[in-house]
């Protein structure tokens, strides 16, 4: 699974998404102030089916304390949903 940035040119927002087998994933970094998301600081990740309107459902163990933890979280939810 690949993650890109969501809007590369503004700093305030730190998201990143990917899609892999019917799968959306995101990961936001989030700080409990200043600019951007608002929450438990660290990276927050989240998944959904591409094909099915519903809210996205939290990966456990977030908020991470890395990028690479919540990308780890991410491929092991996506093995998980796609067994």
């Amino acid at each position: 699974m690949h993650f890109s940035r969501v809007a590369p040119g503004t700093k305030e927002l730190e998201i990143w998404s990917a899609c892999e087998r019917g799968f959306s994933f995101v990961i936001s970094n989030e700080s409990s102030n200043g600019p951007g998301l608002h929450g438990k600081p660290g990276f927050v990740a989240s998944w959904r089916p591409i094909n099915i309107n519903q809210p996205a459902i939290r990966v456990g163990g977030s908020p991470f304390k890395t990028f690479a933890e919540a990308e780890k979280a991410c491929q092991a939810m996506l093995e998980h949903l796609t067994r």
